[in-house]
């Protein structure tokens, strides 16, 4: 076995959430329930920021792209998880799952590099105000952006490329899609590179990504605590507190699946972490976005009239 290569793999069983019939058709409930709040948020979220020219800023044009990103990788998992629900045989075949992973890679990494720019883009506003819109000007935010896809798309080819060198001899695998640590699991070859160069990526997104939102913070709340008036330190913590929000719950669930060794987690940890990065994190961003938002509501307000009159 050790000797097959992963040609002869046409399939992979996926193991999904879990193996108990009755738990099948209230997960499946769930989780369409779930996929339905992300595609309308998400969607709805990035439609509102492209019709309302007032969130034509710098602030929602990277968060419109975070719309995109979540609503983009929340897809690449989601459907194929509720399908699964309803399936006697779960099955993926050996391309689909290669390219699941490579488009989750691919959306999955832009995630916490577009939270770093908007906490950056929040440091500007409030520490740098006059120099705003030299530092955050059109050019200079598409360029982070398109950056940001870059990293996404580079990491993306390099992990698949190490999961396609990899020889298989086990099918079942034990998750609900496949991602590259229990895809490592089911390799009859030496993961130990794969491991280091995996480790070495995620630990470089999540450690570059989180320090610069860490310390963007840290400039923000020294420039709030001198603010001498409470109603000018309210609107500027109000201005922060969705993002800070948001930002903690990718930073945690990404590090616990890829900064350990492939075999420390158990399944149920793994899945729990996998589900909240791939299906709760991008459900909830749209809902913190805009219920603690009050450009996002008028935004929305207008919008609606101008359709309804």
């Amino acid at each position: 076995m050790a000797a097959q290569n992963h040609s002869a793999v046409t399939e992979f069983v996926l193991g999904g959430l879990t193996s108990r019939p009755e738990l099948q058709r209230p997960l499946f409930l769930l989780f369409l329930a779930i996929y339905s709040v992300t595609v309308v948020g998400n969607l709805g979220m990035f439609t509102l920021i492209w019709l309302s020219a007032q969130l034509h800023t710098p602030m929602y044009y990277f968060l419109s792209n975070l719309s995109l990103v979540d609503l983009c990788y929340s897809s690449v998992i989601t459907p194929k998880m509720l399908a699964n629900f309803v399936s006697e045989k779960n099955v993926i075949s050996y391309v689909g799952c290669m390219s699941q992973l490579s488009f989750f890679l691919v959306f999955g990494i832009p995630e916490c590099y577009m939270l770093m720019v908007m906490a950056y883009d929040h440091y500007v506003a409030i520490c740098r105000p006059l120099l705003y819109n030299v530092i955050m000007s059109h050019q200079v935010c598409s360029l982070l952006v398109a950056v940001i896809y870059a990293i996404g798309l580079i990491d993306s080819t390099i992990g698949t490329v190490l999961m396609l060198k990899l020889s298989y001899c086990e099918l079942l695998l034990s998750h609900y899609c496949c991602d590259i640590i229990p895809l490592m699991k089911l390799s009859c070859s030496s993961t130990y590179d794969v491991e280091m160069t995996v480790f070495c990526l995620a630990g470089y997104n999540i450690v570059v990504t989180s320090l610069t939102v860490l310390v963007s913070y840290a400039y923000i709340l020294s420039s709030i605590l001198r603010i001498s008036t409470t109603e000018g330190r309210s609107k500027a913590f109000s201005t922060c507190s969705s993002h800070l929000a948001a930002v903690g719950l990718p930073y945690g669930s990404s590090a616990f699946m890829y900064l350990k060794p492939s075999m420390a987690n158990s399944l149920a940890q793994e899945n729990v972490a996998s589900v909240f990065y791939t299906t709760v994190i991008p459900m909830l961003n749209p809902l913190i976005y805009s219920m603690r938002n009050k450009e996002v509501k008028a935004a929305l307000q207008r919008t609606l009239r101008r359709k309804v009159f």
